[in-house]
């Protein structure tokens, strides 16, 4: 199965997540199909803290990948920001 989950990055408490395409069975940080977009949680103001490419996420939910709860709320969060 495909699924869209975040990937960690950066350093010992200063989190970077990448949004990216993988294979269920891959470990979190491991291989990935495609890269959608990034995640800050700690960006400061003036700074880009989320960036997702909507249709990309689109056409993988349409093929069948399972996007996890965070994804589906961040998600959200740009559809509201360009709307």
């Amino acid at each position: 199965m495909v699924v869209v989950r975040l990937s960690r990055g950066g350093s010992k408490a200063r989190p970077f997540y990448n949004i990216v395409v993988a294979d269920k069975r891959v470990r979190r940080d491991g291989a990935f199909i495609e890269r959608l977009g990034f995640y800050s949680p700690q960006a400061k103001d003036g700074t880009e803290g989320l960036r997702l490419a909507l249709d990309r996420l689109a056409y993988w939910k349409s093929v069948g990948a399972q996007a996890s709860p965070t994804v589906e709320r961040l998600a959200k969060q740009v559809a509201a920001k360009a709307a």
